[in-house]
């Protein structure tokens, strides 16, 4: 293998002792190329553990369903029964008892998921009343995704969260305390993307402590609501991220099967093209609004 040019590795060992005589030593030149190694595999190796596409053999599904120490793990096998699932694989039913388990997971990613993945067979009743419960959950995209899911099902119960798509999320804050912003106006985010941080002072501990706060949904930096350095209380709102083009398309879709005529404000706001965001979503916009009319005029 040759040796990186310019690598910091290759320099240091230059100026090293043992390669005084005569050039680099064997070790020396060992440990370049498994540096060199190093930044090649390791990229390789994080994005193999966060990339859901592997596939997985029906062992390897069985056994990270049930590896609740590593939830990307589970989560991963869920997107693999997915995948079951729309190739017609009859066999993936025996893996839904767990599906219906991890609905009811701890962990926000594994009820994200699930109740994904149980809208991908509405003829299962067992899904339907599983996720109808999770339109009540604290996080907004577990919220989004049962609804969306309930749909399939005919189930119009969760319009109000698929409307909720269409419009700003306003973020509350999670701890009392001092905010510190971290992201500007029209910044993008995702779920999980640091926005801020609240600085507070927890009850007999006189040194400063910071907590994170990460968004819940994706889209991107709208209005700050709470000023830099302000004072806020837990709960109270601190930003509104608008929503992203992903959200907005598939809440327009779903509104197609069973939005109402209140409803046509929020989807008649996305009629107009504006720069940057997709012309799927204006064409969208406009076949939604028609045929909630037309539904309007036949109840």
């Amino acid at each position: 293998m040759t040796e990186p040019e310019n690598s910091q590795p290759a320099s240091d060992a230059a100026s090293a002792p043992a390669a005084t005589h005569g050039g680099l030593g064997p070790r020396w030149k060992i440990g370049i190329i498994v540096i060199a190694l190093l930044f090649v595999v390791m990229p390789f190796l994080f994005w193999r553990s966060t990339w859901f596409g592997l596939p997985l053999s029906d062992q390897q599904i069985e056994e990270n369903l049930s590896d609740l120490e590593n939830p990307r793990k589970a989560q991963h096998a869920l997107t693999q029964i997915s995948e079951h699932i729309l190739r017609g694989d009859s066999a993936a039913k025996r893996w839904y008892p767990q599906v219906i388990a991890l609905s009811r997971s701890k962990n926000d990613q594994l009820r994200i998921t699930a109740a994904w993945v149980m809208g991908q067979d509405n003829t299962q009743a067992d899904f339907r009343q599983a996720l109808a419960p999770m339109l009540a959950d604290d996080n907004p995209m577990v919220r989004h995704n049962a609804a969306l899911s309930l749909v399939r099902f005919g189930d119009a119960s969760g319009r109000a969260d698929i409307v909720a798509m269409l419009r700003s999320y306003a973020m509350p804050a999670p701890q009392a305390g001092t905010l510190a912003q971290r992201l500007k106006i029209d910044d993008a985010v995702n779920p999980g993307t640091l926005v801020a941080r609240i600085k507070f002072k927890a009850p007999g501990n006189p040194e400063e402590q910071e907590l994170e706060v990460r968004s819940k949904v994706p889209g991107r930096i709208e209005r700050w609501i709470a000023l830099e350095g302000a004072s806020v209380a837990a709960g109270e709102e601190i930003v509104l991220i608008a929503p992203s083009h992903d959200m907005i398309w598939e809440a327009l879709r779903a509104l197609y099967l069973v939005g109402q005529a209140e409803d046509l404000p929020d989807v008649e706001r996305y009629l107009r093209r504006t720069e940057g965001r997709p012309s799927q979503i204006s064409t969208q916009a406009g076949i939604t609004a028609q045929k909630i009319r037309e539904r309007s005029r036949t109840q």
